[in-house]
């Protein structure tokens, strides 16, 4: 596993564990429909425990990872603060309210689940989800356009386009574009 850059330290002192735990929980609880971006806010510009280009990196490394991107980038900030203790407590928090919930709410929507209004208002959960994803990628671009990073912005295009647009499988992408990513970002390190 990679760790954040050695030489930028993090913007807040080393959160403790219960921090963490609380901290990852709060994201859970408030992010019905989409985790990351409230994750993203936490870490970035709540807690300044990241700056917005380690966000991204780690990130980059957790969807490129197999598993839930939100459980991986949680174990990436948990061991880079706390070790693997910090990993645990990252990820317990992260999903034990969730799971609480989820249960409950299978319970409540197994008994109300046909009716309509039940279904109607998922569907304009589903939207707002939608809505928060566009939000965050925005907010992750945002380095790239500050920094004019021609480069990674064109693999972002070429990543959309091919998985939104010509509805190629992830993992072919992934394949083609992650060493053409790594051989680019190679020839630019000094």
């Amino acid at each position: 596993m990679t760790s954040f850059p050695a030489e930028i330290p993090p913007l807040e002192p080393r959160p403790s564990l219960a921090t963490l735990f609380l901290a990852f929980s709060g994201v859970a609880i408030v992010g019905f429909g989409g985790v990351l971006p409230f994750a993203r806010r936490m870490l970035v510009e709540q807690r300044k425990w990241m700056t917005a280009e380690e966000f991204n990196e780690a990130f980059s490394l957790a969807q490129f990872l197999p598993g839930g991107n939100i459980l991986n980038l949680a174990v990436l900030v948990g061991r880079q603060f706390r070790g693997a203790l910090g990993a645990l407590t990252a990820v317990a928090g992260l999903l034990a309210a969730p799971v609480m919930i989820m249960i409950l709410l299978g319970i409540a929507y197994a008994r109300y689940g046909q009716i309509g209004a039940v279904h109607d208002a998922l569907v304009g959960v589903a939207a707002g989800a939608a809505g928060l994803i566009v939000a965050m990628a925005a907010k992750m671009a945002e380095p790239l356009i500050r920094k004019r990073a021609v480069i990674p912005a064109v693999m972002a295009v070429l990543a959309f386009t091919s998985v939104a647009v010509a509805e190629l499988p992830l993992i072919i992408v992934i394949a083609v574009l992650a060493p053409i990513s790594i051989a680019l970002a190679w020839r630019e390190v000094p």
